[in-house]
């Protein structure tokens, strides 16, 4: 378990790294392209665990960043938005790639823990990167507003998936 989240904390944090300034419509992606990858790893959770916790975190996932996206692909339509891969989205597909097809090997409850504390590392370097890098460089207030409205409820993910990790409910 260990070795799974320090291999997606090493490859995730330089996602995030200082560069260029990032624009909205790249900001833009990098959420969503968050969102997706955090859905992608709810479906492998739900079809992989046994445990009804895990399936039931998974199911949340699925549903609150399914529902996050919406809307930012909502507000990207009607701004007119459209949004620009970057070396940020680029770095975190690749790191969620290898992270799924590490997960894939696992069954059981070393799947379980795994993914768990996938959730746990991912959730605190989007988190993180929304807090000090993408709200402050979002210049459209609704952009800048969707991001601090999905950096509270991922914050909570993050708490749930700790508790999970800590085996309490």
């Amino acid at each position: 378990m260990k070795i799974i989240l320090a291999a997606l904390v090493a490859f995730s944090a330089p996602a995030f790294a200082a560069g260029p300034a990032l624009n909205d419509a790249q900001i833009a992606h990098i959420a969503y392209t968050a969102g997706v990858l955090d859905i992608g790893a709810a479906e492998q959770a739900i079809a992989k665990s046994a445990d009804p916790q895990v399936k039931a975190f998974a199911e949340t996932m699925l549903r609150d960043h399914r529902a996050v996206n919406e809307q930012a692909l909502a507000l990207v339509g009607r701004l007119g938005v459209t949004p620009e891969d970057n070396a940020t989205s680029k770095a975190l597909s690749g790191a969620a790639a290898e992270t799924h097809a590490r997960l894939a090997r696992l069954e059981g409850p070393a799947f379980d823990e795994a993914y768990v504390a996938n959730e746990v590392a991912f959730h605190a370097t989007v988190n993180d990167a929304l807090r000090s890098t993408l709200i402050p460089a979002a210049s459209n207030a609704e952009l800048r507003k969707l991001l601090e409205s999905g950096h509270a409820l991922f914050s909570q993910h993050q708490q749930h998936a700790e508790h999970l990790a800590a085996g309490t409910p």
